[in-house]
């Protein structure tokens, strides 16, 4: 039997809608745990939010907000795991998922990414692959002049590994487990279906 073609936008608003849907029919102590669990992973983003609004903040906004030139969000360019979408719903309010379900229902008829709003990414915890990126002009004019910047920028990206790839527990793959074993299952969950990774584990015995 083979499994129906689904479009980047079905899987994503099937991720979201499965995720939602465990979540309120879930006591709270679910949610309470899941919060815990992903402590430290918000630890970790606001110090990456704080490095890039301290050293990108300007260099983006010219180059790509004001401008609109940014092939960065590009349409259906941006991979999202499954652990970003429980984690940005464990973050948002209802109607923040209200207004990422709305967008998932209309043809993208543009070039950008579907989540790209006129206020910028409708994600309220972005997906982290997005938060990780800086483009060369970026690093180029805020970073490279910067040894100890460039520093900084490359232990949070050696940290951000910490939490999502999987030569070891990891968070990301411990939040896809814990989904897998009541019930829901996405293509999302690439920690479980992406032969690169399952590579990476099989490497290390996980």
């Amino acid at each position: 039997m083979t499994t129906p073609y689904k479009s980047y936008q079905e899987e994503q608003a099937e991720a979201l809608s499965l995720i939602v849907r465990h979540l309120n029919e879930s006591s709270s102590r679910i949610r309470h745990e899941l919060l815990n669990k992903i402590g430290d992973y918000l630890i970790f983003r606001a110090e990456v939010d704080d490095f890039l609004t301290r050293y990108l903040g300007d260099v983006c906004t010219v180059k790509c907000y004001k401008s609109h030139l940014s092939a960065c969000c590009s349409k259906e360019g941006i991979i999202t795991f499954f652990a970003d979408v429980v984690i940005n719903v464990i973050m948002s309010d209802p109607e923040d998922i209200d207004i990422l379900s709305a967008a998932l229902e209309k043809p993208n008829e543009g070039f950008k990414c579907v989540y790209l709003g006129e206020k910028g990414c409708m994600w309220k915890i972005k997906p982290v692959v997005c938060e990780m990126f800086i483009c060369d002009t970026a690093k180029k004019q805020a970073l490279h002049g910067s040894p100890k910047r460039m520093r900084e920028w490359e232990a949070l990206k050696k940290k951000e590994k910490t939490f999502t790839w999987p030569d070891r527990p990891v968070l990301f793959d411990e939040i896809e487990s814990y989904f897998m074993a009541v019930g829901p299952y996405s293509p999302l969950m690439y920690m479980h279906n992406s032969p690169g990774l399952l590579r990476v584990k099989k490497m290390r015995g996980i």
